[in-house]
């Protein structure tokens, strides 16, 4: 079972059989060994989302964390990068009970060493796991305490606190948000009430069953009501967020999805103005406008495999101060290289709030090519069929394994990778026409 939840970066399974109160103590008592043994602050850092199950689950965590000894501040219902900034500010562990945009059965865990630094598969996991298999000794220190501490109002001024005075108050923008009920329907409000808009709540409501619709932007069917509603309101913008609200999509006036590569654009060059020449990291699945846009604003684009415990490590390896991924995750260098979809949300406002433009013209430099979206395919062996579809486009075209297979041509490129939780493939493709990319998209399905 621990093989099946413990992710590349996360744990993640089934409220019912998996992820329980029983196995949320036994994490509890191997994270707080896993601390001991890297010498981290014998202090952790506990954040919620609004799943029924959350609340007991970070009970048991509690209870199994200060049995050996640890500490616990329990921070209540907060957003992920909410935790991450508890982390950060307070420079103490933490572990987030959430399971992002995972359907209602669903819980799981993101943890992180102080000053929010990532804990994935390689950088503690395995270890974690280990830990929790082999059993570990009752501890001879006392019990640990646990105690309360609100920090919303600290969060919400720390990413205000990171654009210059008055960035917000200047044009009023009409501005739809589908929290999904899901956290940024907690966090949002906060945020909002101190900036210059007219705010149009959706699915505010904080329940985890998720009655509307998937807390899962990344699907183009959770997206329609927040897009119906932006042309109806005859808004300026439209926002979107995922269960945990680390995730952040945008609608234009519109009506029309926002490629998450063109914001990276957007970011990037704004960051660029503040840090010349600095480096900027993308994942391999964005739009290559994205490297050409760094390049041609003084910057050093970095490439990355998926995932935020790659692009968080890489961050720091290189000095990076910003990150994207197509996914719709934005990292950021002074944000303890975590991600967070409210300041990446408060990035496109300040832009758009700066311009007299809509968001769509606003965006055109960064959209210069036709992109597929990812598309999933169930498959029975997920190697076997990378290795066919390499056979296939070996030795006429560049073949790259940093993340899956890429391949790429002169106008055109795919990426076809399997996922960490599911048997399926990703496929993502990009070429110069809608055309070619139609005809690349439907020759590798065809093969998969």
């Amino acid at each position: 079972m621990l093989e099946k939840i413990i992710k590349a970066y996360d744990i993640r399974g089934l409220v019912k059989d998996e992820i329980t109160p029983d196995f949320s103590f036994s994490l509890g008592v191997a994270y707080a060994k896993f601390l001991e043994l890297e010498r981290e602050p014998a202090t952790i850092v506990v954040g919620e989302d609004m799943r029924p199950s959350s609340s007991p689950l970070a009970d048991a965590f509690s209870n199994g964390a200060t049995s050996q000894g640890m500490d616990v501040i329990r921070i209540g219902l907060a957003s992920t990068d909410m935790l991450y900034f508890a982390s950060g500010k307070l420079n103490l562990p933490g572990i987030m009970f959430t399971a992002s945009h995972n359907p209602a059965k669903y819980n799981g865990m993101k943890l992180c060493k102080s000053g929010a630094r990532p804990i994935g598969q390689e950088s503690g996991l395995v270890k974690i796991r280990q830990l929790i298999e082999e059993g570990v000794p009752i501890s001879n220190r006392p019990v640990g305490t646990v105690r309360k501490q609100d920090l919303l109002t600290e969060y919400v001024d720390y990413l205000l606190a990171r654009f210059p005075d008055k960035t917000f108050t200047k044009r009023k923008l009409k501005v739809v948000i589908d929290a999904g009920n899901g956290m940024a329907g907690f966090t949002a409000p906060a945020v909002m009430e101190k900036l210059n808009i007219d705010l149009v709540p959706m699915y505010f409501e904080l329940d985890g069953n998720f009655p509307n619709h998937e807390a899962n932007p990344i699907e183009p069917e959770n997206l329609k009501a927040l897009q119906k509603r932006v042309k109806k309101e005859k808004a300026d913008i439209g926002l979107a967020f995922d269960g945990d609200a680390d995730r952040c999509f945008l609608i234009d006036e519109n009506g029309d999805l926002v490629n998450p590569s063109a914001l990276t654009g957007l970011i990037a060059v704004r960051e660029l103005k503040v840090n010349p020449g600095a480096t900027i990291i993308y994942n391999l699945i964005s739009s290559k406008a994205v490297p050409e846009v760094i390049s041609e604003n003084g910057g050093t684009a970095l490439r990355s495999r998926v995932g935020h415990s790659y692009i968080k490590s890489l961050m720091a390896e290189s000095g990076a101060i910003f990150g994207g991924e197509h996914s719709g995750h934005f990292y950021f260098g002074d944000f303890w290289r975590a991600d967070s979809g409210m300041l990446a949300a408060l990035y496109a406002l300040a832009e758009l709030m700066a311009t007299s433009k809509p968001l769509s013209n606003l965006l055109k430099p960064y959209n210069r090519y036709f992109s597929s979206g990812e598309i999933n395919s169930k498959v029975k062996d997920a190697k076997k069929s990378i290795n066919l579809i390499r056979e296939k486009y070996q030795g006429s075209y560049q073949v790259d394994e940093l993340d899956g297979l890429t391949i790429t041509a002169d106008t055109w490129w795919f990426n076809l990778r399997p996922s960490n939780t599911e048997p399926l493939l990703r496929l993502n493709v990009e070429a110069n026409t809608e055309k070619q990319m139609a005809e690349i998209r439907d020759t590798v399905l065809a093969l998969i």
